[in-house]
C-alpha cells in the first residue's frame, strides 16, 4: 500500500475531518505543460522556445512549459499536438492548412517565423553549377514532394525567370539524403538547412540563399484548436506572450540566446552563434502579428506546389485575440 493510501486509511479510522485530511495528506505537484514545434532541436524554428524556458518568461507569462514535443514537421507535428493535453504547436503554414482542409477544429494564433534565411540550395565545390539557371536539365534533391523544400525552389526559379518544368526534383526523404545523393552525382544541387549548412558549410557551395532572394513570408505559425481556445484562452495567452517574450530577449541579447540555443539543440558554441546571428539581419522570427502581405506570399508558393488551389480565406483561420495587446494591431 503507498503511503498516501495508508496515511487516508489512518485519518479514515482516526475520524479526522477533509481539512485535517487535506493538511496532513501532500497536495499532488502542479502538471507542467508540454507543447510541439516542428523540427525542434534540427532547426532555428524553435529557438525563441528554449530561450523562453531557459529564462524562465513562460513561467512569467503564466504557463509552465518545461519541455516540447519534436517531430520532421508537417502532419506529425499537427498530430502530436492533437494528442497533447495542451494543444498548441509552432508548424509550417502548410501543415496548418492541410490541417483545417481536412476538418480539423484548428485555429490560427500567431505567427512564427517569417523569413526563408535558414534554408538554402547548396552544390558540390568543383560543380559547374553557379546560379539556378544553370539547373535547367538537371536534378535538384528536395526533402518530399510539395514541402517547403520544393516550394522555395519553385518560387526561387519564378523569381529568376527559369523554367521550373526544365528541372527535374527527386524526393530524398530528408537533408542529409539529399547531400548523399549530392555527392554520389545523383542530383546536380540539394535543398539544406540550418544548422546543418553551416556545421557541413566546408564541403559545399551555395547556389542560393532564399533569404536573400526572397521577400519575407510567413513561414511557421502558432496553432490550435478552437475548443482548448475556448476553455483555456488564459493558458493561450500566456503561451504566446512567453514566446514572444522569447523572441525579444533573443534579439536583446544574441549572444546569450545562442548559448542557451546551442545547449538545447546540442550544437557547438560557435556554431549556434551563427546560427543565430544569420537570423538576425532577415528577423526571422516574429513576435507573433499577422502581416497579410507575408501570409499571402506564403499562400503564392503553395500554389505552385499545388498545396493550395483555391481562395485562402484568412477570416476563418486567424485569431488574433489572444496575442499580447501591445501587437495586436501590429502590421
Amino acid at each position: 500500500m503507498s503511503f498516501n493510501k495508508t496515511l487516508r486509511a489512518f485519518v479514515i479510522c482516526a475520524g479526522l475531518s477533509g481539512a485535517a485530511l487535506a493538511a496532513v495528506v501532500p497536495a499532488a505537484p502542479a502538471l507542467a505543460d508540454e507543447i510541439s514545434v516542428t523540427q525542434w532541436g534540427t532547426s532555428m524554428y524553435g529557438a525563441p522556445y528554449a530561450v523562453a524556458m531557459s529564462e524562465g518568461l513562460f513561467k512569467k507569462a503564466g504557463v509552465d512549459i518545461t519541455s516540447i514535443i519534436g517531430s520532421g514537421g508537417g502532419g506529425t507535428t499537427v498530430r502530436n499536438l492533437l494528442a497533447s493535453e495542451t494543444p498548441y504547436g509552432d508548424v509550417a503554414i502548410a501543415a496548418a492548412l492541410a490541417a483545417q482542409r481536412q476538418g480539423l477544429d484548428v485555429i490560427i494564433v500567431n505567427t512564427g517565423t517569417r523569413s526563408t534565411a535558414e534554408a538554402s540550395l547548396v552544390t558540390m565545390p568543383d560543380s559547374p553549377i553557379k546560379s539556378l539557371k544553370d539547373l535547367e536539365g538537371k536534378k535538384v534533391a528536395i526533402t518530399s514532394p510539395k514541402g517547403v523544400s520544393e516550394m522555395l525552389l519553385l518560387m526561387a526559379l519564378k523569381q529568376e525567370g527559369v523554367d521550373a518544368s526544365k528541372v527535374e526534383r527527386v524526393a530524398s526523404g530528408g537533408y542529409v539524403n539529399g547531400l548523399t545523393m549530392l555527392e554520389q552525382g545523383a542530383v546536380a544541387a540539394a535543398a539544406l538547412i540550418e544548422p546543418l549548412s553551416i556545421i557541413r558549410a566546408a564541403k559545399y557551395r551555395t547556389v542560393v540563399n532564399y533569404g536573400k532572394l526572397l521577400p519575407p513570408m510567413t513561414t511557421s505559425v502558432g496553432i490550435t484548436t478552437r475548443a482548448f481556445a475556448k476553455k483555456n484562452p488564459e493558458k493561450l495567452k500566456a503561451i504566446i506572450a512567453g514566446r514572444a517574450a522569447g523572441v525579444e530577449a533573443l534579439y536583446a541579447d544574441p549572444a546569450k540566446a545562442a548559448e542557451i540555443v546551442g545547449k538545447a539543440f546540442k550544437l557547438e558554441p560557435a556554431i549556434a552563434k551563427v546560427a543565430v546571428d544569420n537570423m538576425l539581419g532577415p528577423r526571422m522570427w516574429s513576435v507573433g502579428e499577422f502581416n497579410q502581405a507575408e501570409l499571402d506570399r506564403t499562400i503564392d508558393g503553395l500554389r505552385l506546389i499545388g498545396e493550395v488551389t483555391g481562395p485562402v480565406d484568412w477570416s476563418k483561420l486567424l485569431d488574433p485575440a489572444f496575442l499580447p495587446a501591445s501587437i495586436q494591431g501590429k502590421k
